[in-house]
């Protein structure tokens, strides 16, 4: 009995030793952010196309108009991403400011004759046919400040000086201030939260959190207090307010969308909350139309997708001795799961809706490609790993002498 378990055992030891060597090797960090990004785009891109075809329809006469325009955001999104995971880390160290600098200016855009408004937010920017989202570039320029400011503080990373006048007032504090002169609170937060991861990942003390959560609290409240619209959604949220035909007709359609998918969905397209009764089903309550149409198992899998996103983040991070690399991963990181946090959060109910989209999944350009850019910088910090660079360039050149070896072997076979 022990001779005939000996085998199996010794197998199941190798096959444990061989996934622990791939974990271990150099390019998992790369490969698996590589492949999780590419599985979300992929994911959002069909799920857009589902959740889309009917507005499309109406819209334009021809069911694949939105999901059209989200491919040729993707396919930019995917240069984006190619050409950010090519700039070394002292590159990005460089571009950190003027990254968020450009960002800032393009916010206060929104302000000009090119600004545009919807819902009381006043957040975009348009040229000719081309609607912009600048608040989008200031969340990767924040994560990337901070880790440039603060890697040259970080001797004196526990002092308040040394902390809130190079970064919090000039940088975080201004940034921010031009997102909340558009008056839009679902950014705001996102941008709070990379802030939070900067500084948390620098390692400075937890009591700071503390004390800054009570202004930005009160700012959240003052937000909600003079808008009426965003006064709406809270009402909503508490139960106040149920009227099917007002404020509560998304959250409510968003849930009544879940709750048809049940255990196993109502199959891929079939939705019936996309025919005019959920608003807006491709953008930020696409979340519903997954859980409808691919029930439990499509919900899940966004999520441990997500969850994936985060693991590799901190193989990043943990594998990397260069600060500026672990603060930035760690900012993105926060940003990418606290967003997606928010719109799952928002569509099930848990927290009220405030008009975030579900990254890479969700429709709108700017997100896309931002995301996809970001996502980038950390594939060129996984790129920086010891032997990462080295390994990806020599896989080229062995895949061409196996190719030659088949080559060889087929010809071989041929003469006989």
């Amino acid at each position: 009995m022990s001779s005939a378990t000996a085998p199996v055992r010794d197998s199941g030891a190798a096959r444990t030793r061989g996934w622990a060597a791939r974990l271990d090797s150099p390019v998992a960090s790369y490969y698996l952010l590589l492949s999780l990004t590419a599985a979300l785009v992929v994911f959002g891109l069909i799920m857009v196309l589902s959740a889309s075809a009917v507005v499309s329809l109406d819209r334009s006469g021809s069911a694949y108009a939105i999901f059209g325009t989200q491919a040729v955001y993707a396919a930019i999104g995917a240069l984006a991403l190619f050409v950010a995971s090519r700039i070394p880390v002292r590159g990005w160290k460089r571009l950190a400011l003027p990254v968020l600098a450009v960002g800032v200016v393009l916010q206060m855009l929104v302000f000009s004759p090119l600004g545009g408004e919807f819902q009381g937010n006043r957040n975009w920017i348009s040229v000719g046919p081309v609607t912009i989202q600048p608040s989008e570039a200031i969340k990767v320029g924040l994560a990337l400040a901070g880790g440039a400011i603060l890697s040259r503080k970080r001797r004196h990373i526990a002092s308040f000086g040394h902390v809130l006048v190079p970064y919090l007032v000039p940088v975080a504090a201004l940034a921010i201030g031009a997102v909340v002169l558009g008056h839009d609170l679902g950014t705001v937060m996102i941008l709070g939260a990379v802030v939070a991861g900067v500084l948390f990942a620098a390692g400075v003390p937890l009591r700071w959190f503390a004390v800054a959560a009570v202004p930005f609290a009160a700012m959240a409240v003052a937000f909600i207090l003079t808008s009426s619209n965003r006064l709406g959604r809270f009402d909503v949220w508490l139960g106040r307010d149920t009227d099917p035909f007002g404020p509560a007709r998304q959250p409510i359609h968003g849930r009544y969308a879940l709750a048809d998918g049940g255990w196993w969905g109502v199959g891929l397209g079939q939705s019936r909350e996309k025919w005019g009764l959920l608003s807006e089903p491709h953008n930020d309550f696409i979340f519903a139309i997954i859980g409808e149409e691919l029930g439990l198992p499509g919900s899940i899998a966004i999520l441990l997708l997500f969850a994936g996103i985060a693991l590799a983040c901190y193989r990043i991070v943990s594998r990397s001795d260069d600060f500026f690399v672990r603060v930035v991963t760690a900012g993105v990181m926060t940003w990418i799961v606290a967003q997606a946090a928010i719109n799952i959060g928002a569509v099930i109910g848990l927290l009220p809706v405030i008009g975030v989209p579900l990254p890479l999944v969700s429709s709108g350009g700017s997100s896309l490609i931002t995301t996809m850019g970001a996502l980038g910088v950390l594939l060129a910090f996984a790129r920086a790993e010891p032997g990462c660079a080295e390994a990806l360039r020599a896989r080229p050149s062995s895949l061409r002498r196996s190719m030659a070896v088949v080559q060889g072997a087929v010809r071989r076979g041929g003469t006989r």
